[in-house]
């Protein structure tokens, strides 16, 4: 193999883990913002505001912990929260 060849393969193993660090980072930072609402509107269990909001408990843990999610279920969260989109992502994503 050519060392032009090694170099592009791993410029772009780097490029791709660069790509799901920013991914992993993304959903901390959704995670962490849906927290800091739900607290923010009063609730001090996540498990009491997604039982009232007929969100599964499990799932909405999963949320706040900023795993994996779908546009969806963020829409959900946020209808939840009693805010916009906009009004979602204006704090907490710098």
């Amino acid at each position: 193999m050519s060392r032009l060849f090694i170099r592009f393969v791993v410029f772009n193993i780097h490029r791709k883990m660069e790509a799901q660090f920013s991914k992993e980072e993304m959903l901390k930072k959704l995670g962490d913002r849906i927290k800091q609402l739900r607290i923010n509107k009063g609730y001090s269990s996540y498990e009491y505001f997604a039982y009232e909001h007929n969100i599964s408990r499990a799932q909405f843990g999963r949320y706040e912990r900023g795993e994996d999610l779908r546009f969806s279920s963020l829409i959900k969260v946020i209808n939840a929260l009693d805010l916009t989109l906009a009004e979602f992502f204006a704090e907490g994503f710098d």
